[in-house]
């Protein structure tokens, strides 16, 4: 049980499900504003959601377990990340690499079924973006940024999904938007490592930052929003938009900066976590949306 819990533990799914559903909220962003875009049938849409939703989950998995597998020696440094399954030896990295194989299997096994377009840019998320993730904070002190690039890259795929076409501007503005907002959730949740990262020479956005992290952070927050409200302009998008994304975005981003201690380290875990309901409502506006049109 002890083995089988380790490796359960790689997937991160034991976790708050809230931070396990940072990948998902953009995907399903980008497809419901192609539903509406479209007026795709519910019932279709649907779907489409619940196969994004199994996706993402497969793919967030696996890409936790192979930045484990890339990170086992700087995790055995690091206070927080010593008793991870993998530096701990509580499972085996033979067993991990399998693990991890095992959850890319029906991800690629999903995309078969898509358009080609749609296959070619769900691959581009897998490869290079997520599997070159883990190495990113060894040459840049940008990690952030590229998760950024990974995480929210669903947004295009989701919009080609439904449309069949590549994603126009105003969702490209929203990808770049929510690259923004990854490395808002990502610095905060870094920062609680940071002694223990310019130790060992890991890099990040946390450690460039330094002293003006929250200052900088709410620039990005205001791209963030910028992003929101063009994208939203553009696509035409309605009350729903307007009320709960872009304005549930400003009042949690608000929140969010304004009671951030950084001298608390529960405190960036839990930030982070929140950001599971940003992606949350700005869905809801969008959906609401969506249903209005049908």
């Amino acid at each position: 049980m002890a083995v089988a819990r380790g490796y359960f533990e790689l997937t991160r799914l034991h976790k708050p499900f809230m931070g396990n559903t940072l990948m998902f909220w953009p995907c399903a962003w980008g497809l419901t504003m192609a539903a509406r875009a479209v007026q795709l049938p519910l019932p279709i849409f649907a779907a489409k959601l619940a196969v994004f939703a199994l996706g993402s989950f497969l793919l967030h998995s696996a890409a936790c377990v192979l930045n484990d597998i890339c990170d086992i020696e700087f995790d055995r440094q690091v206070e927080r990340t010593r008793d991870r399954p993998l530096p701990s030896g509580k499972v085996s990295l033979h067993g991990a690499s399998v693990l991890c194989a095992s959850l890319l299997v029906p991800v690629l096994g999903l995309l078969s079924y898509s358009d080609n377009l749609s296959l070619i840019l769900g691959v581009i998320g897998i490869f290079p973006l997520h599997a070159l993730y883990p190495l990113m904070k060894r040459w840049t002190w940008w990690p952030q940024a590229w998760l950024g690039l990974a995480f929210n890259w669903g947004i295009p795929v989701a919009w080609t999904s439904v449309t069949g076409h590549l994603a126009p501007l105003p969702i490209w503005v929203l990808f770049f938007g929510g690259v923004c907002w990854t490395i808002v959730y990502d610095t905060i949740y870094a920062c609680q490592d940071r002694q223990d990262d310019r130790r060992v020479g890991v890099k990040s956005t946390a450690l460039l930052f330094g002293e003006y992290v929250r200052e900088i952070l709410a620039g990005m927050v205001t791209a963030l929003l910028l992003c929101l409200a063009f994208t939203g302009w553009q696509l035409h998008q309605g009350v729903g938009f307007a009320v709960l994304s872009f304005g549930g975005a400003l009042v949690h981003s608000a929140w969010q900066l304004a009671t951030w201690n950084e001298a608390d380290l529960k405190d960036h875990r839990a930030k982070f976590e929140s950001n599971g309901l940003v992606g949350v409502v700005i869905w809801l506006g969008i959906l609401y949306d969506y249903l209005n049109v049908l």
